[in-house]
């Protein structure tokens, strides 16, 4: 069971109680709620927000391959799992992305979690422009992406 979507900052918020409710199971003994938030200071610079921007298309085609890989790399078969990313301007302590899994196990949950968010900040083409409290900004330097 798998929700992905990408969350136009400008039409609406990210909403963790939509990820808790659809991970909801009696079939689950655990769950996870992983929820990436704008942090301070990165690369001793005082970051005061994000602007996230993304390929749609390809970053949801990205999340489903991680999904599914899952059941291959991880023997993980039985789970639901909730990716929502954001794309727009996030401020300071504000959250870019919920990642909530439900799985028999909380072996399995843990490293399901983890598994997800890594690959996600490897394979989705999701960018990310630092703003600072000097006023000025960047885009960050990414991973390259591998087409096969």
């Amino acid at each position: 069971m798998l929700h992905t979507k990408i969350i136009n900052i400008k039409k609406e918020k990210i909403d963790i109680i939509k990820a808790q409710e659809f991970i909801k199971s009696f079939s689950y003994g655990a769950s996870i709620i992983f929820t990436g938030t704008v942090r301070n200071l990165n690369e001793n610079k005082e970051v005061t927000g994000i602007t996230y921007d993304s390929h749609d298309e390809l970053v949801l085609k990205s999340f489903e391959e991680i999904y599914k890989e899952t059941e291959k790399k991880l023997k993980i078969i039985d789970k639901a799992v909730f990716i929502e990313h954001i794309k727009g301007y996030v401020g300071l302590g504000e959250t870019s992305v919920i990642i909530a899994v439900a799985s028999k196990h909380r072996d399995q949950a843990y490293v399901l979690s983890r598994y997800i968010i890594e690959e996600i900040k490897k394979r989705s083409p999701l960018w990310k422009k630092e703003h600072y409290k000097n006023k000025e900004s960047e885009w960050l330097k990414g991973n390259t992406l591998n087409v096969n």
